[in-house]
């Protein structure tokens, strides 16, 4: 809001068209939105409104462009395009969606230019014509669905028409570009076989407004979430500058906002596949709850995922999401790190060195062979430590023979339990000579502290409430300081990456009330091994859990690969049922991942850089090595495949645990690394039999099926994980014999 009392909006979408101008008129926009909101009656900016539909009216943004506006109000303007003067004519069509009370705009003449470009070529005719039948009309895509049904569904009614012409898929993908979000939506979902009343409850229901529409009231129209709108300069130059990366922090899907700013009378959980803005969710949650906070220098609220890549990239997008102002209220830490500050603030003294999975299973077998125990596995044991009395936070043997072990798969007698919680005794002793801990450990000792420490602060609220609201002073020095929750807010990204004991700390840690945990993830991408059901660890999200279904990154033709990397797995949702991803959608179009076939590792190398190399050479493919990213099975082949690189002149970036290591060259790592972040190109290579999965994983099909089912779930995730880490192209190669988690259009010999 300006001096003058002028607000100027704009659409979503018109930002993407504003993107495409040349960058003379896009200066000139800038220029433009302030002199509007000066004055929009400026006789320069020559405002009048179109003859076509009395809402839009246009003004001048440069000799040659337009910007198309819909007064809302007096004073209250929204942009919907800007355009060529001379494409400014009357087939343009302003309105209220009568299902989401948004507003839309609709540009017929772009529609239909859409779709014309996508036309098959018609066949080459014979010199001589044989005589045969007149061939039958294509069969129209939407025809089973009559025009009330499909605006019952939020289908924008002036689209009917063009709707009706539509035959193939390619035409369909023309008309989404340019049709308002919730058209596509609903058309792309019932094209892919969803039936009407899932497409109403999956895409329709989460956005349709909550009171009857009034369609000529534009100005309620647009404070409903239906219409996604950015009002402030800051906020629009973002948009427009930071390009497709950016527009996260501006423009949010009405579901994602409903989310966002949603109060939840306990602990709430959003799943969704790769790409539908589950961590765009989590970051504006913080902002929302961090706006609801009042005035102070503490930093109630807590940012959490499960590493220190994520946790890096979390505090740099929440920077550029809201600045250092709402970083101050905000403590971002990965997890692990968390609960190891716990502890040496309740050990100082402490100088154990932590180790990671795979050292703590080199010990597991030093300790068998030193006992000359050849009868159980050393990560069968590591597993059931960490996973149950480690999770858990078991802490004698009779609890541990009373454990749940949901998720373990093989069962075991009463007397192999006390084998092993001997054993689990001999190697917590073992570590302790060592001076060395795993991060299990660390975790469960955190969640034991602070477990409680909540039980010490409901113990003073308890004493005070009986002494009628006063406090204990001599209780509070006791303690040793005024006893609080650490934190009022936990907000937890990659959730079903977290272990057990880290549950149970963070239950911890806020208070149970209203909007305490908020945690987005998706099991069908967990890389790790733990595996939780929230309820039996304190954390009810019964009925206060949603899935987000629609792709903002992996187009439609990645999607179906990566999909069918998952197979007939079946997945948890966190708290003990089944999740799918069930209606999971994208609106976007693009090539299908390409499969490269190699005789050896050498030669896939080889491969992959002069791919680079050729995309480097064309001048329409190329595009900034840090978009590239090549992801492997091993360290060493990561290792390798940056040799390779060099050799050809191109710079590899090695992928750490704490993000890229350098700029400006093609990023490398393990499957691993890639989890949170996305590039343009996707390069996954050494998805060969034997590595994906390990041969050591397809051993245990005979001699531990449940452990092979849970391996094999991971293998996939991993495969599934990188995939979808693309936004425009993914290209597997392989050696050998390929992974058979790769389908038929990948490796189908041409």
């Amino acid at each position: 809001m300006t001096a003058t009392g002028v607000t100027l909006r704009l659409l979503d979408k018109a930002d993407k068209e504003i993107l495409k101008l040349p960058r003379t008129v896009k200066g000139a926009f800038f220029d433009f939105q302030h002199k509007f909101k000066a004055n929009p009656h400026t006789t320069g900016l020559k405002l009048q409104q179109l003859k076509g539909d009395s809402r839009l009216w246009s003004a001048r943004v440069s000799d040659d462009y337009r910007a198309l506006l819909i007064r809302l109000a007096e004073g209250d303007w929204l942009i919907v395009s800007v355009k060529h003067r001379k494409d400014v004519y009357d087939r343009l069509s302003a309105g209220v969606n009568q299902v989401t009370g948004g507003i839309e705009y609709v540009d017929l003449e772009v529609v239909e230019e859409s779709i014309l470009r996508r036309l098959p070529a018609p066949p080459t005719a014979p010199a001589v014509a044989p005589q045969r039948a007149e061939p039958a009309e294509p069969p129209r895509l939407f025809a089973a669905w009559s025009d009330e049904l499909l605006t019952d569904l939020g289908v924008a009614e002036p689209l009917l028409p063009v709707i009706r012409t539509l035959t193939t898929e390619d035409q369909l993908l023309g008309l989404v570009e340019y049709a308002p979000q919730l058209t596509g939506e609903v058309l792309l979902a019932l094209f892919d076989g969803t039936s009407y009343d899932e497409v109403l409850e999956q895409v329709t229901a989460p956005v349709a407004a909550a009171e009857p529409v009034d369609p000529e009231d534009f100005q309620a129209a647009a404070q409903r979430p239906a219409t996604v709108v950015t009002t402030s300069d800051e906020a629009l130059r973002e948009a427009l500058e930071g390009g497709d990366f950016s527009r996260w922090k501006v423009f949010l899907h009405p579901t994602q906002a409903r989310l966002v700013e949603r109060r939840y009378s306990g602990p709430a959980r959003v799943g969704g596949g790769p790409g539908t803005g589950k961590t765009i969710v989590a970051l504006h949650r913080v902002r929302h709850l961090v706006g609801q906070l009042r005035p102070g220098r503490d930093k109630p609220v807590l940012l959490t995922t499960y590493n220190k890549n994520l946790a890096a990239d979390l505090r740099s997008r929440l920077l550029e999401l809201g600045g250092e102002e709402l970083l101050s209220r905000v403590e971002v830490s990965h997890v692990d790190q968390l609960a190891l500050r716990i502890v040496r603030e309740a050990e100082p003294g402490s100088g154990k060195q932590v180790m990671d999975d795979s050292q703590a299973v080199r010990e597991w077998r030093a300790l068998l062979d030193e006992l000359g125990e050849d009868g159980w596995d050393p990560e069968f044991l590591h597993d059931e430590w960490t996973q149950v009395i480690l999770g858990q936070a078991v802490a004698t043997r009779t609890d541990y023979f009373r454990a749940r072990r949901a998720g373990r798969g093989r069962n075991i007698t009463r007397a192999e339990r006390a084998a092993v919680w001997q054993l689990a005794e001999r190697f917590t002793q073992r570590l302790d000579r060592l001076g060395r801990q795993t991060w299990d450990q660390v975790a469960e000792r955190a969640a034991r502290l602070e477990m409680g420490r909540e039980q010490r602060i409901l113990s003073l609220a308890r004493q005070r409430e009986e002494a009628g609201g006063l406090d204990n002073v001599h209780v509070q020095d006791g303690s040793g300081g005024w006893l609080r929750f650490r934190y009022r807010h936990i907000v937890v990204d990659e959730a079903q990456d977290l272990r057990p004991a880290h549950w149970k700390m963070l239950r911890a840690m806020a208070p149970r009330e209203a909007d305490d945990l908020f945690l987005v993830g998706d099991t069908h991408q967990r890389i790790y091994k733990n595996q939780v059901t929230l309820g039996s660890l304190g954390i009810n999200i019964r009925g206060r859990s949603s899935k987000l279904s629609l792709s903002y990154r992996t187009t439609r033709q990645i999607l179906r690969s990566a999909l069918d990397v998952l197979g007939e797995t079946d997945y948890d949702d966190l708290d003990g049922s089944q999740e799918t991803l069930a209606g999971y959608r994208s609106v976007l179009s693009g090539g299908r991942p390409t499969g490269h076939a190699f005789p050896d590792w050498s030669a896939e190398r080889e491969g992959v850089a002069a791919l680079i190399g050729g995309w480097d050479a064309d001048p329409d493919l190329r595009i900034p090595h840090e978009q590239i990213a090549i992801c492997v099975p091993t360290n060493q082949m990561a290792s390798e495949i940056g040799y390779t690189l060099g050799l050809h002149g191109i710079r590899p970036v090695e992928i750490r645990a704490d993000g890229p290591h350098g700029d400006g060259g093609v990023h490398v790592g393990t499957m691993f690394r890639f989890k949170g972040l996305e590039y343009q190109r996707m390069i996954i290579a050494g998805v060969s039999d034997g590595l994906v999965p390990r041969e050591s994983v397809s051993r245990l099909r005979t001699s531990d099926p449940a452990r092979h089912r849970h391996e094999m779930q991971r293998a996939r995730s991993l495969l599934f994980v990188a995939a979808t880490r693309a936004r425009d192209s993914v290209d597997v190669f392989w050696h050998g014999r390929p992974s058979p988690f790769l389908g038929p259009s990948l490796t189908r010999r041409e």
